[in-house]
């Protein structure tokens, strides 16, 4: 048995959070998540009847990805740690707090997954005094330019702040947005995609069965888990290109 519940009261060992509603997983499970089961995220038909399953064994909480083909992005949300979560695979839930974001068709979707067992605890990020929009996070130095386009991408999901589910922009909505002509915006995310994929950041290689969404999907995910863009950078969608 599952319910919702009321985080501030709570004392259960593991909460989930979609779209502002908490909820308690019971051990051993499976709790599933997905266009079905104990949390429906959506009628989305690009979303698998089960994408996700918490089970309890061996005194651990564990987080499997029993979809066929989503990929879900698992971070700590503060940029210190980011995980690909492959179709078949599962891990243990060994941090306090994680955020997964994935993405079916043209939604992306959040959830937040509280774990009071958790044994590890990230150190906290220490902005750059000069440019706290800046922290030490990795090697990844975008352009202004680059960083407008990426900006663009993630602009509903940094405005609304996620709220469970998100679109993505289109390629000519983005490049709509900045006042680009298509063709310069895909020559710039080229160069973006190119830049991370350089970085070890998987997903974004082009070439037969990447589709553009997907690697599109997948550079939003990385930036906003990352911490690569934040809310304060939606100021340079109005600074000249």
């Amino acid at each position: 048995m599952t319910d919702v519940i009321d985080a501030t009261t709570t004392v259960a060992d593991l909460q989930i959070e979609f779209a502002g509603e908490w909820f308690s997983p019971e051990r051993p499970g499976p709790f599933t998540i997905g266009r079905e089961g104990d949390l429906v995220v959506d009628e989305n038909q690009y979303l698998h009847r089960r994408l996700l399953a918490f089970t309890y064994e061996g005194g651990l909480w564990w987080l499997a990805n029993v979809g066929q083909s989503i990929g879900v992005s698992v971070s700590t949300g503060d940029g210190v740690y980011q995980a690909m979560l492959g179709p078949g695979a599962k891990v243990p839930l060994v941090f306090p707090r994680l955020v997964l974001l994935f993405t079916a068709g043209p939604y992306t979707y959040e959830l937040v997954v509280l774990c009071a067992q958790a044994a590890f605890h990230s150190a906290p990020l220490v902005a750059d005094v000069d440019d706290p929009h800046h922290m030490t996070i990795g090697s990844v130095s975008l352009t202004p330019s680059q960083r407008q386009l990426v900006v663009a991408l993630c602009e509903p999901m940094l405005r609304d702040g996620m709220l469970g589910q998100s679109q993505i922009p289109t390629s000519a909505q983005a490049a709509a947005r900045l006042g680009w002509p298509l063709t310069t915006f895909n020559r710039k995310l080229d160069a973006v995609c190119d830049k991370l994929d350089r970085e070890g950041v998987p997903g974004l290689r082009g070439g037969v069965g990447k589709l553009a969404t997907n690697r599109r999907a997948r550079l939003v995910e990385h930036a906003l888990l990352s911490r690569l863009v934040i809310p304060a950078d939606l100021a340079l969608l109005d600074a000249p290109s």
